[in-house]
């Protein structure tokens, strides 16, 4: 069997990982993040290889190594919201998703000596009106922070209405939806 190794420190990853019952190692990846495009779907997927084959790449054996790498990206009104850089940065993100629907794009990447597949899976999300209340409580939590669009659907705060697709998309990994692909390439 191969060893698998996860391109990220997100703890969302490494939870969702665990919890679908895989043993890994994580690495996490200097990959250069710069938007280079105006296709959010684009990006996600070029980002999650990015960060796989820097990962693997610099690996001193490859032989029996299967990467891991993912990508989240929050697209609202044509635009692709990043993390924020502040407490105001959030705010205005979160003010921008009250009430409407946007997509959470996760591109994946999986990388093994001779092998590469990558793709993207999309969940449209719904957000609820934010009274300043709940607002102001969210940006005081400081839960925003290190996150795509600035929030998280896992953190317990009235922020989502409904989604369509995968939560583990949103959250940043759609294990259930890849993990096929993974022990394929963990099994080969």
């Amino acid at each position: 069997m191969k060893k698998l190794i996860l391109a990220s420190n997100s703890p969302r990853r490494k939870e969702l990982l665990a919890k679908a019952g895989y043993t890994f190692s994580v690495i996490p990846s200097e990959y250069d993040e710069k938007a280079f495009s105006t296709d959010p779907y684009l990006t996600a997927e070029t980002f999650a290889l990015g960060k796989a084959k820097d990962v693997f790449g610099n690996l001193s054996d490859k032989k029996g190594t299967v990467v891991l790498g993912a990508d989240t990206i929050i697209f609202s009104e044509g635009k692709i919201l990043g993390k924020p850089a502040s407490k105001d940065g959030a705010r205005e993100m979160l003010l921008s998703l009250s009430g409407k629907v946007h997509e959470v794009i996760t591109g994946y990447a999986v990388v093994s000596d001779g092998d590469i597949k990558s793709g993207y899976f999309i969940t449209k999300v719904t957000f609820n009106e934010l009274s300043e209340e709940v607002l102001t409580a969210y940006l005081d939590s400081m839960l925003w922070k290190g996150k795509s669009g600035s929030y998280g659907i896992q953190d317990g705060y009235p922020l989502v209405k409904s989604y369509v697709g995968s939560v583990n998309n949103v959250m940043g990994l759609p294990i259930e939806l890849i993990s096929d692909l993974i022990d394929k390439s963990l099994s080969e």
